[in-house]
This record gives C-alpha cells, structure tokens and sequence, in this order.
C-alpha cells in the first residue's frame, strides 16, 4: 500500500507541476500546450468517463493522466522540469479547472448529438 500512497503523491506533485509548466516560458511551446490539456483534464471536475461506472470510471483517470504526464516529462528539460517538481512540492493550492469541465461537457455533447444522428 506504500507504494501506491507514494505513486499517488509523486502523480499529485507533477501535476502541480505541470501546471507551473504551462504557464512558464522556459518549457518548450510543444510541451506546454500538452501540459495545459493534462492539467485541464486532471484539474476538471468532470471525466470523460465518469467514476461511476464500475472500473472503467477509474481507467481513464489511471491511463489518461499519467501518458500525459509521461509525454510531458519527455518534452521538458530533466533540469527544467526539476525546478518545477521542487516548487510543487511546496504545497501550492491548484485550481479547479472550469475550463477543463467545459471541455469534457463539450466532449459528452458532441458524442451524444453524433450517436442520436446515428441512431436516428
């Protein structure tokens, strides 16, 4: 269980700090445009796929986030993003991203009008 209570902080403090890398103009454009989306997404109070739902309402939150995370950390400059991870670990306070669950609402909305054109 300790390794799990580990990954799921070390998981919280790179998304703090990769919302300080998308907003800082030392990270490559490339790489703070991904870390936007990531922290967009893992920031929304809203899921593409909802909690819900039995095992799957979790996968998206256990493969989204972290492939992101992982494509990010590969864009970013090991001492950058290092710089980014201490500053995390300060215990900044991160935002709920409302532009995020707009996002994901825009998402659901076009999925349902697409699958009631199909159906209908």
């Amino acid at each position: 269980m300790d390794r799990l209570e580990t990954w799921a902080r070390a998981l919280k403090r790179d998304i703090a700090a990769l919302y300080i890398a998308a907003h800082d103009t030392r990270t490559p454009w490339t790489a703070r445009t991904i870390a936007l989306a990531v922290t967009l997404y893992a920031l929304s109070p809203i899921d593409l796929i909802p909690d819900f739902i039995p095992v799957v309402g979790y996968l998206d939150d256990l493969i989204i986030v972290p492939l992101g995370i992982w494509l990010v950390l590969r864009l970013i400059p090991p001492d950058v993003m290092q710089v980014y991870r201490e500053a995390a670990s300060g215990g900044a306070r991160l935002p709920v991203s409302w532009t995020g669950a707009a996002l994901v609402g825009l998402v659901w909305l076009g999925l349902t009008v697409w699958l009631y054109r199909l159906v209908f």
